[in-house]
């Protein structure tokens, strides 16, 4: 349970699942169509759906590249948190949207599980935010020619593996697949696995 007070609302993360981001990402139709199944679970049950765009030097804002995949698609109404670290939460707007929202609990999706992914989840969890993650709908590239020492699939586990058992304080970590993700407010949520220190 989240320790971020009144804050009971979930929200979906989705995390920069972008041209010049996901091309050559491990199984990128696969969890593409998952995230796309989330949004639209999302829209269904009035949850709110937070987008997170990256830009760098490489990824250039307003390039092709930096768009999203045009398999997803943002509402007008929709957040979009622009950011330029790895982490969502750093030099962006996305603590006040969560505030305003008043969301205590995260269900994170998108690319890339070794980077924006993993330093997004500690953060979270580290400011108070019950952290979910989304199994199947997650992704990397294959980052072995920068020495990089296991492959996607191999990074995409062992992700898994130990965000089930991440805890802190008065929040909680766990994973679920697509096909079993709860947006119910933080309060009536239990872990979708036993979670323990990590």
């Amino acid at each position: 349970m989240t320790n971020l007070p009144g804050r009971s609302r979930t929200a979906l993360l989705v995390i920069d699942v972008q041209r010049g981001v996901v091309p050559d990402a491990y199984n990128r139709e696969g969890v593409i169509a998952n995230i796309r199944a989330l949004v639209d679970r999302a829209r269904a049950e009035n949850v709110p759906v937070v987008w997170v765009q990256h830009s760098d030097e490489g990824l250039p804002e307003g390039s092709p590249e930096w768009e999203y995949v045009p398999e997803l698609r943002r509402r007008d109404d929709e957040p979009l948190v622009r950011k330029h670290y790895g982490d969502s939460f750093d030099d962006t707007d996305l603590e006040s949207i969560l505030a305003d929202g008043e969301v205590g609990r995260l269900v994170v999706t998108g690319a890339q599980t070794d980077a924006c992914i993993r330093a997004t989840l500690h953060s979270a969890l580290v400011r108070g935010y019950d952290t979910t993650l989304v199994e199947d709908a997650h992704t990397t590239e294959d980052l072995r020619k920068w020495g990089a020492p296991i492959g996607p699939e191999e990074a995409i586990a062992y992700t898994n593996l130990y965000w089930q058992h991440s805890a802190a304080a008065g929040r909680t970590g766990g994973t679920s697949p697509t096909s079993r993700v709860d947006f119910a407010p933080t309060s009536l949520v239990s872990p979708a696995r036993p979670t323990g220190g990590a």
